[in-house]
Formats: C-alpha cells, structure tokens, sequence
C-alpha cells in the first residue's frame, strides 16, 4: 500500500473516532440523532455531488446503479442490524465480533472478487489488527464471550460484520472497477438511509425536538465528518490501495478512539486495551510495508 493511500485511511481513522466520540455525548437520541446527523449530512454533500455528476464524474449504466443501489440497501442493513444486537445481546460481545469479522470478510471477499494477492506481511498485518480489535473492545478479558447474551452477541455480531463486509466490498468495486466517485457513492448511501427511516421518524415526530435538545450542534459535527471519514477510505481504495490491507487499517479508529477515551473523557483504560493498541499498531505497520 502506498504511504499517500495509508495517510489517507490514518486520517479516516482520526475522524472517525472523533465523530464517534461526539455522537457518544448523544447516545440517548437513538434513532432520531441517526436520522438528523444524516440528513445533514445528505444536505451539506448535496452541492458537492450536484458539481461532480455535471461534471461527469459518474458514467451512468445499470451495473452503476445496481452498485449504488446494493451499498445503500447493505449499509442500511448494518445500522438495523447493529442497532439490534445491542437490543438483545451485550455490547462487549457484538462489538468486536462485528469490528473483527468485517475486516477479515472483506480481506476475502477482496481475494476472491477482486483478484488481489494477499502477501505476508498483509496477512500478519490483518491477524494482528484483528486481534487488537478485540482485545481493545473486551479490554483484555476474553472471558466476556462466555456470558449469557454471548451466543446471541457471536450470532449478531456475525451477521453485523458480514454486511460490513458487504458494504466494503460493493464500495470497493463502485470504485476501484466502475470509477464511480467516493463522493457519489457515500452520498447516494446516506440518501437511502434517510428515506428508509423518514417513515419512523413521521410517525414519532413529537419526540424529535425532545431528544434532539442540546445535540444540535453536535449532529451538525457528527453530519459533515461521518462521510468526510469514509470517503477518504474510498478515496484510497481509488487511487490504489488493495482492499484486502485497507479494511482492516481503517479499523484503528478503534485504538484511536480507546485513547480519546483516555486522555479525553478519563475513562480507565486497563493493560488490556494497551496491549491491543500496541498489536494494532504493529498490524498497521506491517500492512505498510505490504
């Protein structure tokens, strides 16, 4: 992977956590502050888009729009599904099965769709930044997979990372194989998700300005970093970067976020966490060098 493409998803990796820790200050909004920080981000990249499509930056044919069409339908289906493993099963355990089995899906989906080569020092780079995932989510204690809510958390938690697996390798493809835009693809994905949960939002209107009150600002923030993260993932995997190296490297918005939560919000960060931002880190460095 070239050092412009890693810098690229590094910095993806500083929003991401950062819009994260924002949307955390929110948490209690739920689906209303999903919906708002969406739709703000839909409006502020609408120019943005508008100027690319003008400009040609899209070829128009159906295996274009089946792509866009396939990621917004895929991403949509992460957030609901996401969203109900932590309705039935504990976050410590749908969180890094999630966060570690959708790099891994994708590293093969790559392999296997895209034609990519996996080298060594990839494939050490992808196990460690694997490992790092969870032991930055279980905070070291893997005893946490044997709880009671553990299998229904490895069931979501699967099904979760598949469909980021999913995501990844469709975006991946728009891209790398059908020149679509970063820009187009991420907004076009935003859109679907607003129009999917505008129905949900009409039906419980009266309790948006309640739950939104105080987070204005935030899902202002929350709106133009969250596509600003991924697209430069996008971007990366446009201008080259093998899929197979990048989905696993965006994941050290983890470790990046375990700091955060650190040095930000004093939360105890036990060796644990340590030790897996230590493995991430190494596992980001050996993609690197791949």
């Amino acid at each position: 992977m070239s050092y412009t493409a890693l810098t690229l998803i590094v910095l993806a990796a500083f929003i991401h956590a950062t819009w994260n820790l924002l949307a955390k200050r929110a948490a209690h909004a739920g689906p209303t502050f999903v919906f708002v920080y969406t739709l703000i981000a839909t409006v502020a990249y609408l120019p943005w888009t508008i100027w690319l499509i003008l400009h040609d930056a899209v070829t128009w044919s159906l295996p274009v729009v089946i792509c866009i069409a396939l990621s917004g339908a895929l991403h949509l289906a992460y957030s609901l599904f996401l969203q109900r493993g932590y309705q039935v099963a504990d976050l410590s355990v749908v969180y890094p099965i999630a966060r570690g089995t959708g790099p891994m899906l994708s590293t093969i989906g790559a392999f296997l769709i895209l034609g990519e080569k996996p080298s060594a020092h990839g494939i050490a780079g992808l196990f460690a930044i694997v490992a790092g995932i969870i032991l930055i989510s279980t905070q070291g204690d893997l005893k946490k997979f044997r709880q009671p809510a553990a299998r229904r958390g490895v069931r979501w938690g699967g099904v979760t990372g598949g469909t980021i697996a999913g995501y990844t390798v469709v975006d991946a493809y728009g891209v790398k194989m059908l020149a679509i835009h970063p820009v187009v693809l991420d907004w076009c994905a935003n859109a679907a998700r607003v129009v999917m949960l505008l129905p949900w939002v009409l039906n419980n209107r009266h309790l948006v300005a309640e739950r939104m009150r105080n987070h204005w600002w935030l899902a202002v923030a929350v709106g133009l970093l969250s596509p600003l993260s991924y697209i430069l993932v996008l971007t990366a995997l446009r201008i080259g970067a093998p899929l197979s190296l990048a989905a696993p490297a965006r994941e050290m918005s983890m470790m990046v976020g375990a700091l955060m939560g650190l040095f930000i919000l004093r939360e105890k960060v036990g060796p644990g966490r340590l030790l897996g931002c230590a493995i991430l880190i190494a596992g980001v460095i050996l993609l690197g060098q791949a």
